[in-house]
């Protein structure tokens, strides 16, 4: 039997439980189980007799969207410097990082090695110093005197450039193959806006009744690209 180790700081046990979830479809499917413990270091095993490749092709994609969206969300929240409002301070932080992260994605992906063990922490620290420079450009393109106004023009410029297509039902917001997506919980809680902003959506389907906060959010920022049933 073989095995994959992903380690991280006990402060962030959740990326560490998000990870377990986000890949127990794939221990299902091929057989394996995973192995969660908290001590010092959170930890997930992951233990299987066949199919490991695939599983740590999984585990990887996973570890990429915890740096590419959590670490990144820590990161341009702590140095963000514009007056908005908390919820506003969320969501452009969900834009810049929907806006870039196939592409920060696939340079932590490249930078990753095929190995036995993964230190989430430590990998970043070390290896991603580039990516985090690149992260601070961005930042400083952002200016002071961002406001409400700039924060819709900004993301109706992101919707605009983008075809993919979303589905909301209830709290749950669903990718185009309709699988429900759950990365908001990397930015600390689950939030149906923060999980529509994250998604890179173009065109959003409400399917059936949405709460009004949501209606509202829709139609502030997708406008005629957000449709109701």
């Amino acid at each position: 039997m073989e095995e994959i180790t992903v380690s991280e700081r006990k402060e962030k046990s959740a990326y560490i439980t998000y990870l377990y979830n986000a890949i127990s479809p794939q221990l299902l499917r091929y057989g394996g189980r995973g192995e969660l413990s908290f001590g010092e270091r959170s930890t997930l095993i992951v233990r299987a007799e066949r199919e490991i490749g695939r599983l740590r092709a999984h585990v990887c994609d996973k570890v990429t969207e915890i740096i590419g969206i959590g670490y990144k969300f820590e990161y341009l929240s702590a140095r963000l410097n514009v007056a908005l409002s908390k919820r506003e301070r969320k969501l452009l932080c969900s834009a810049l990082i929907a806006a870039d992260l196939e592409g920060d994605k696939i340079y932590i992906r490249r930078k990753l090695e095929r190995t036995e063990e993964y230190s989430i922490d430590g990998f970043y620290n070390f290896r991603l110093a580039p990516l985090r420079e690149k992260w601070d450009r961005i930042l400083s393109y952002i200016p002071e005197g961002f406001a409400s106004s700039d924060l819709k023009k900004f993301c109706e410029f992101l919707v605009g450039e983008s075809e993919n297509k979303i589905y909301v039902k209830g709290n749950t917001v669903f990718g185009e193959n309709f699988t429900p997506l759950k990365r908001s919980r990397l930015t600390g809680e689950e939030d149906t806006e923060t999980e529509i902003m994250l998604s890179d959506a173009g065109f959003v389907y409400c399917l059936g009744q949405v709460e009004d906060s949501v209606g509202d959010f829709l139609q502030k920022y997708y406008a005629e690209r957000a449709i109701f049933s």
